[in-house]
């Protein structure tokens, strides 16, 4: 039972699209190799060749797990010459996957 002076949360209905982020936010979070290169750009922007050599992965392998991130604009990618240099692009889901990782280390 709750106290009268507690203010309920109120429900509210979510629409296809919110949904559909969601779920895809979560698929992306879902996956090692991507939580693994997260990780990495949670301490600053990398080149593909230097993710590719610090998770031991083919580019090819990061460039498809970065391509499904910046579609979900969870990473941005700047150009210099012909290397591709990723930084994160959103600190909130970079702050829900650190708190997951801090409650995986309970």
């Amino acid at each position: 039972m709750t106290n009268n002076n507690e203010q309920q949360p109120h429900y509210k209905c979510l629409d296809e699209e919110t949904l559909f982020v969601v779920s895809q936010t979560f698929k992306a979070l879902s996956d090692p190799t991507r939580i693994r290169i997260l990780n990495l750009l949670c301490s600053g922007e990398h080149s593909v060749n230097n993710i590719a050599e610090t998770l031991d992965l083919s580019q090819s392998t990061i460039s498809h797990q970065l391509r499904f991130l910046k579609n979900l604009r969870l990473v941005k990618f700047r150009r210099e010459g012909t290397t591709l240099y990723y930084t994160k692009d959103d600190d909130h889901i970079m702050n829900l996957l650190q708190q997951a990782i801090e409650h995986a280390a309970h």
